[in-house]
């Protein structure tokens, strides 16, 4: 008898994605092919990542075709958009939406619609073990990245979740702030790897920062302008990687302060790229209960748009049994 399998498409700014989960809830293949961005610049336009896209697409779905061979599909599941609320749109979800119609239809399949945050929650709970405990109950999500610096209130449903927004940020998002500073001392975007790796290398005391933080919203364009400052005081790129984790951490540590007031003892889970650096998972994790996506489940992927879409099939197929 032919294992079932379900499949997932992900296209985000900046990686084209695709994945395959078993029946029993098994990520069998994690597809990731970033896209390129020139030497100097700070991020991608969307006319250009959906070009990008499309050009990556036949390669990572040739890659799909090894991963489902022998496989009994059920579903396709998609990313159409940033998060799960009205107005939320982005032009590069087209492109793996449109992949993942095309995939679909060719088998017959169904397709499943989620967001691009609902995939990286889903991915953030198998990774770190919690899936079973945690979709049975709210908890609270933090969605770092790039482009999005959201603390989450999430209600597991049937088929994929209720977000409520808790807080944020209010100007730059932490991994913008981290890739602009890393941009300013040379570095290629994205920056966040090289940066942790400088800041592992820094032997000086780091200034303590003046973080902005009110209740639930805070503020990253500070770091980009205070780290600026202290490039040019010292010129030390360890150093000033060091200082812009520092106050990331300190950032963060604040707004979990503020879940942990709002929803005492509510399970925190840390999902987006940002979240996958160790230095942060070091202050983060002191607090008891605190979960993290494992480093490839952290960073732009497919693998839990397919789990929600294996999550929406069986919820689906057990309603109509």
């Amino acid at each position: 008898m032919s294992q079932i399998g379900y499949v997932g498409f992900d296209t985000s700014n900046y990686t084209t994605s695709a994945a395959v989960c078993t029946g029993a809830g098994e990520v069998l293949a994690n597809i990731r092919l970033p896209l390129p961005v020139k030497e100097g610049a700070r991020g991608l336009r969307q006319s250009d990542a959906v070009f990008l896209h499309s050009r990556n697409l036949p390669q990572v779905c040739g890659e799909l075709r090894e991963a489902v061979r022998g496989l009994e599909l059920r579903g396709v599941g998609c990313s159409v958009r940033p998060r799960s609320a009205d107005g939320s749109y982005m032009p590069c979800f087209f492109a793996g939406r449109a992949a993942a119609a095309a995939f679909a239809a060719a088998r017959d399949l169904p397709v499943e619609p989620c967001s691009h945050q609902d995939g990286h929650i889903m991915a953030a709970l198998w990774s770190c073990g919690g899936a079973d405990r945690l979709l049975r109950a709210p908890f609270a999500a933090f969605h770092v990245s790039g482009g999005t610096t959201e603390v989450l209130h999430v209600t597991p449903r049937e088929a994929g979740f209720a977000v409520a927004l808790l807080g944020g940020s209010a100007d730059l998002h932490a991994g913008q702030a981290i890739d602009r500073v890393g941009v300013m001392m040379g570095l290629r975007f994205p920056c966040g790897r090289e940066l942790e790796e400088l800041a592992a290398r820094n032997t000086r005391e780091v200034p303590r920062p003046k973080i902005s933080v009110t209740g639930g919203m805070c503020h990253f364009s500070g770091l980009e302008n205070l780290a600026a400052r202290l490039w040019e005081q010292t010129g030390d790129r360890p150093l000033v990687a060091a200082f812009a984790l520092e106050y990331c951490a300190r950032t963060l540590e604040r707004l979990t302060a503020f879940v942990d007031e709002s929803y005492p003892g509510i399970p925190i889970v840390y999902a987006g790229g940002v979240m996958s650096n160790r230095y942060l998972q070091s202050v983060l994790g002191r607090r008891p209960g605190s979960l993290f996506a494992a480093p490839e489940f952290s960073a732009d992927n497919a693998a839990g748009v397919a789990l929600l879409c294996r999550r929406a099939v069986t919820q689906r197929e057990g309603r109509e049994a």
